[in-house]
């Protein structure tokens, strides 16, 4: 678990992250009272916020509690963090499980053990099983399995199924199989504001921009998942790309025109195209995404869309967020979507308002 900064702190504050909670308490000056980082309450000015590590150093502060959140009900957390691990550990065991079962098991009805899984794992239960099977899918194909025995070891009861789960993902199965033996691939791990990022490029374009938690990390992820690719370091023109994409992150405005080859579906890559059409400092909602683009009943395939975008930054899914404002999910974290969104507000000009579309 990474150590807490001021700046972490505020970011889990902006992002009501509830799986903060219990990490640490904030406190209001103006108003005198200290809540959960997940609190609902209106967000105040930056300037007003103290951050202590419990409860009790921020009453000795002379705080008191929120009666919104109930910092002190430590028992809340607890047994949501204990439900959330159980239904990931059965999903695990048995690759798949109803969420109204999950719920049950949890004491919560399934809209709110929903909401509370979201929170804490990022994703959806179905979408954990989901994913789960897909990595043990490919962990079969990159061991010599076929394509077919690949999927059903995995769980997938047909072949339609899986290659639904599969979209968006760069690698076709047939190199999946092969750990994409025969695709040249050249890469570079970059230093940047949120910390080490990945790109990789085929030959005809950028097909991977990831953020990590090491750089080594990053560069055994890329030696795992094409392991039987032609593997070659980067050459000057990807790093250009890499370094001028890192630098998105300070300075957003910036946006380099780099050549992309991301694989998925033709609705994806129309989300994906009108994500590249917000300006920085922008935000919009998953509603309006799909208003955009014609579908304005595909919510949750364009939520979907965004959350398989293999192209960090350059297509800038972290600025679509929930109908009340709330940042919702984010593949590389949430904590990076709250930082980003507020570097992007600190750098437009004065008095511009954000406007959600």
């Amino acid at each position: 678990m990474k150590a807490l900064t001021t700046n972490s702190m505020w970011n889990a504050v902006l992002a009501r992250d509830a799986a903060a909670d219990g990490r640490f308490v904030f406190a209001v000056r103006t108003t005198g009272i200290y809540c959960r980082p997940s609190c609902p309450a209106r967000h105040a000015k930056r300037v007003n916020v103290r951050f202590y590590p419990t409860a009790e150093a921020a009453r000795a502060a002379g705080f008191r509690a929120c009666r919104r959140c109930r910092p002190d009900d430590r028992s809340k957390d607890a047994a949501v963090a204990a439900a959330v691990r159980a239904a990931c550990a059965r999903i695990d065991r048995d690759g798949d499980a109803p969420l109204a079962s999950l719920a049950a098991e949890a004491g919560f009805s399934p809209s709110h053990f929903q909401k509370c899984f979201k929170r804490i794992v990022g994703v959806s239960p179905k979408q954990y099983a989901i994913e789960r099977r897909l990595a043990r899918a490919e962990r079969h194909l990159g061991n010599g399995l076929s394509v077919t025995d690949a999927m059903l070891d995995a769980g997938f009861g047909s072949s339609s199924r899986f290659y639904a789960s599969r979209r968006g993902r760069a690698i076709a199965p047939h190199r999946a199989k092969r750990a994409a033996a025969g695709l040249a691939i050249r890469y570079v791990t970059v230093p940047s504001a949120l910390g080490p990022l990945l790109v990789a490029a085929t030959d005809r374009g950028i097909c991977a921009i990831e953020f990590g938690e090491s750089h080594a990390a990053l560069a055994a992820v890329v030696r795992e998942r094409y392991a039987r690719a032609d593997l070659r370091p980067a050459d000057p023109a990807l790093r250009r790309w890499a370094r001028s994409i890192a630098a998105l992150v300070a300075h957003p405005n910036a946006a380099p025109e780099v050549p992309l080859d991301v694989q998925g579906t033709s609705f994806q890559r129309r989300v994906w195209k009108a994500l590249q059409t917000l300006p920085p400092g922008t935000t919009t909602t998953y509603s309006a995404l799909a208003s955009r683009i014609g579908h304005p009943t595909a919510v949750r395939a364009v939520a979907r869309a965004c959350a398989t975008n293999p192209a960090a930054l350059v297509v800038p899914c972290h600025r679509v967020v929930g109908k009340d404002g709330s940042l919702t999910g984010y593949r590389w974290g949430i904590e990076r979507k709250a930082a980003l969104l507020e570097r992007e507000a600190g750098a437009m000009p004065r008095g511009r308002a954000v406007a959600r579309r």
